[in-house]
C-alpha cells in the first residue's frame, strides 16, 4: 500500500487518519502510521500504527509533492 497522505480507516477498530508513514521491519511486517487531525483544543493526537491488510483507504487528503521543501529535515534523525 502506497498510500501516503490519504485518510485510511482500520477493519477492525474503525480507526481514521491520514496515512503519514509507513514503516518495513526487519521480519518483513509493514505497518502505517495514521495521524488524526488536531482536535478541538489544539492538541496533536499521538500517530497509531497498523499492518497493512487491516487498512482500507477512505479518501484523498494531500500528496507528498504539497508537503516536499528543499531542506526536509530529515538527515538521518531519530524519530521524536
Amino acid at each position: 500500500m502506497e498510500n501516503l497522505g490519504k485518510i485510511a480507516k482500520d477493519k477492525i477498530t474503525g480507526f481514521e487518519g491520514i496515512v503519514t508513514s509507513k514503516h518495513i521491519y526487519l521480519t518483513g511486517c509493514a505497518q502505517y502510521g495514521l495521524q488524526k487531525a488536531v482536535d478541538k483544543e489544539g492538541n496533536i493526537p499521538e500517530v497509531k500504527f497498523f499492518d497493512d491488510g487491516r487498512l482500507e483507504i477512505v479518501g484523498e487528503f494531500i500528496t507528498a509533492k504539497e508537503v516536499t521543501v528543499n531542506n526536509n529535515g530529515c538527515d538521518f534523525r531519530e524519530h521524536p
